[in-house]
């Protein structure tokens, strides 16, 4: 047979995963996320393959998401969010106000909420800024009906499109498109209980049609290697500072992966025989136990592959890789039993989750089957290789138009009778494929940067690591200790269950959920969103818990923030001298600039490690300082220039001192003002104060502003307070009407330092 005509074997794994969202204390679900990509990516990801059943498939369900997606389809979840949206919008409080304000417009802005022309609305009103103060300032804009409205927009934009538009409710709904009515709140309800209960039971269905394999993670998705021995994470950051305890407890991996497993196999009737290690990370002592739970394959990243060699891995400039070792199947001797590895190729994963939804749908999709085809030239018998794509299969969706499903259908459909690729389950493949190349070790690493620094090492992780180390220990001398009879009768703390064996086996529970990567994801400055505190205040939830089962008092220290309440971001390129720019909206000369700092976008609250922004306006923002004067230049995008329609941006200074810098850019004639904020002064007789708010207040300063090719604004550093050296946090609201609504950074702020007197001196090269 010609080489032409063997097909290079194509193995998508999607990774469906949720942390836990359920407070251990209340049994109240705080966050929606579980319920919302239930109806928005779950069942359609699995259900999109009926139209496409040559395109095999390995769906990566995570155990503890399967709890969940099981308490939601039960229809007697109590979750914050639903709660909030059943309520009758004449009897809103201004806490429900402000909550609905902040959280229901959490979506993605432009292809979630600007489809949706009364949600884009009500979105316009609000305005981009999430802070308390401007939510406050807000409520004043909406009337009961526009909540009633929210309230409805919010749950059916997270409906999936195709969802909506095969159910005659749903498209009425979105039809009707605007002032809804309290009865349908009920119908949304109804669908979204009826698209979760569903999701499973696809699944199922075609698993046992052969159309997709599944496998799982260990139950609450921690990282294993970081449990069996903290100090794994030396291998690839030598230097880094680890938590004062030394955390080593391969007990608790195996416990993981045993009651994964065992939950896969009531849900699925059957065992896994594959897994995706949490975040792929994986190091060569965890391998007996993930043998020992009966898992036959795992996957990690191709850094993983390349460090375990000590091969590079070559590219070209488009990406292209040219080292055919990586769509090798591999294998590790695990005492005397074999455990096969495939590993994601890194480039093709990311440029779905991460750049396609930039591109046309057919045109992402004729990218991506090229660059398959590229891999099959690689080899004489493409037959006998794969090449894995394994990437979260829920949180990429939003950023694509139409929730992806135009991209998926472009791709499947080119896949399906494709003469060169085959779509197979990790499973199918290696059961077809005897041959496995010998690996004699594993590097200990996750897809991340083949490191672990995403969730230890920084000083929220380590103080994270320490405290479940503090809760296991206790509940090991508890348990060590305690006389059979004693656990039922202690009911200081917490009330008695009905026997010791069920609270010991609660507690230990906790302990588990408390080692899930999801809390260390936020931890540090790696991750921010809007959610930081509510995932802070589970992580010590679930201890606290662990020592009420125990019948003890939780440590005060659970009872303060881990995490910072607000993080702050500074420019990977800061000033390097003094500047004097021209303020007249061009870059008069290539100097004029050049020693400027630059603020790159920062995008902070995607739950992937790597976030796309479509509908922009600027490229970057560049600042610099005179002796006396701050200095800020806009650049729009390349292809705007000249942008020729109305916007406005906001500089937000909230040190040194309160200070809004609003500037309306209207082509070459722009406008800006200065307010700072004082206490609040009595309204004239018979208008209502906006209790315990202060206000906004012209600062009769003067500011220097232009735009044309840029926009470039300056004013003098005493105006805004600042001081020789001192620090300036702030962020930029930007409201470019239909074009875009955006934040720089999307949560926190900006760190920028002030010029000491020193400045030049102490940054002067020859």
């Amino acid at each position: 047979m010609d080489r032409r005509d063997k097909r290079l074997n194509v193995a998508f794994v999607w990774h469906m995963h949720q942390p836990l969202y359920k407070d251990p204390l209340t049994g109240e679900y705080v966050m929606p996320w579980v319920l919302l990509h239930a109806t928005k990516d779950y069942f359609d990801m699995a259900a999109i393959l009926e139209e496409f059943p040559a395109v095999h498939q390995t769906f990566n369900v995570v155990p503890c998401l399967i709890e969940q997606i099981n308490d939601y389809a039960s229809g007697r979840v109590n979750d914050a969010y639903r709660n909030v949206t059943l309520k009758p919008a004449a009897g809103l409080d201004k806490d429900d106000k402000l909550f609905l304000l902040k959280n229901f417009f959490q979506a993605n802005w432009e292809n979630m909420i600007r489809p949706i022309p009364g949600y884009w609305e009500l979105l316009c009103r609000r305005g981009p800024s999430n802070s308390p103060d401007d939510i406050r300032q807000a409520l004043r804009y909406f009337s009961v009906q526009d909540y009633l409205d929210l309230q409805i927009y919010f749950n059916l934009a997270w409906i999936d499109p195709w969802i909506r538009s095969q159910d005659a409710e749903l498209g009425g709904l979105l039809k009707k498109g605007r002032s809804y009515a309290e009865e349908d709140k009920q119908t949304i309800v109804k669908k979204q209980t009826a698209i979760a209960a569903g999701i499973l039971r696809k699944y199922a269905e075609l698993s046992e049609r052969g159309i997709i394999e599944l496998s799982t993670t260990p139950y609450y998705h921690p990282i294993m290697p970081l449990l069996y021995d903290s100090f794994s994470a030396k291998a690839a950051m030598p230097d880094v500072i680890l938590p004062k305890e030394r955390f080593s407890h391969p007990e608790d991996v195996r416990a993981q992966l045993e009651k994964g497993v065992r939950l896969h196999e009531e849900t699925f009737g059957m065992k896994p025989a594959g897994m995706w290690p949490s975040e792929g990370s994986v190091s060569h002592e965890i391998l007996p136990l993930i043998r020992q739970a009966g898992i036959k394959w795992i996957a990690s990243d191709e850094e993983i592959l390349s460090n375990s060699l000590k091969r590079p891995l070559r590219r070209d400039t488009s990406g292209n890789c040219h080292d055919a070792f990586l769509y090798k199947p591999y294998a590790v001797d695990v005492n005397g039993e074999r455990l096969s590895i495939v590993f994601r190729d890194h480039m093709l994963s990311d440029l779905i989750g991460f750049d396609y939804a930039k591109m046309n749908p057919d045109d992402a999709a004729d990218d991506f089957i090229r660059r398959l085809t590229h891999i099959h030239g690689l080899f004489e018998e493409p037959e006998k290789q794969i090449v894995s794509i394994i990437l979260d299969g829920e949180n990429a969706w939003e950023n694509f138009i139409n929730d992806g499903r135009d991209f998926l259908r472009a791709l499947y459909s080119k896949l399906s009778d494709h003469p060169q690729l085959k779509c197979v389950t990790v499973g199918e493949f290696l059961d077809s494929a005897p041959y496995r190349e010998e690996l004699k070790w594993l590097y200990p690493g996750s897809w991340i940067s083949h490191n672990f620094k995403i969730w230890i090492g920084h000083h929220e992780d380590n103080a994270a690591w320490d405290y479940i180390a503090e809760a296991r220990s206790a509940l090991v001398r508890f348990e060590e200790t305690l006389a059979p009879d004693t656990l039922t009768a202690e009911k200081k703390f917490t009330p008695p269950l009905q026997t010791r064996e069920g609270r010991l086996k609660e507690a230990w529970s906790e302990i588990y959920a408390a080692e899930g990567s999801d809390w260390f994801w936020w931890y540090g400055d790696d991750h921010s969103s809007q959610s930081d505190e509510q995932f802070d205040v589970l992580f010590r939830k679930h201890l606290k818990k662990a020592y009420l089962l125990m019948g003890k008092e939780p440590p005060m220290a659970l009872d303060i923030p881990i995490s910072s309440e607000e993080k702050g971001f500074k420019p990977a390129s800061t000033p390097t001298a003094f500047i004097k720019p021209v303020i007249d909206g061009d870059v008069t000369n290539y100097f004029e600039w050049l020693a400027a700092g630059r603020l790159e976008r920062i995008m902070t609250s995607s739950s992937m490690h790597k976030d796309v922004q479509k509908g922009c306006l600027l490229d970057a923002i560049l600042y610099g300082f005179s002796r006396d004067s701050i200095f800020f230049r806009l650049d729009y995008l390349p292809e705007l220039i000249p942008y020729e329609k109305d916007w406005k941006f906001t500089i937000n200074i909230v040190q040194p001192s309160c200070t809004r810098i609003s500037a309306g850019i209207k082509g070459g004639s722009p406008t800006v003002s200065v307010y700072k904020k004082q206490a609040k002064v009595e309204p004239p007789q018979g208008i209502e104060p906006l209790q315990g708010e202060d206000e906004w207040v012209a600062a009769g300063v003067n500011a220097a502003i232009a735009s044309g090719c840029v926009v470039e604004l300056g004013l003098r550093l005493d105006d805004i307070d600042v001081r020789p050296a001192g620090e300036i946090r702030f962020f930029i609201n930007i409201e470019a009407g239909e074009r875009c609504v955006e934040r720089w950074p999307s949560k926190g702020v900006i760190i920028i330092d002030a010029p000491s007197a020193d400045f030049e001196d102490e940054n002067w090269l020859v």
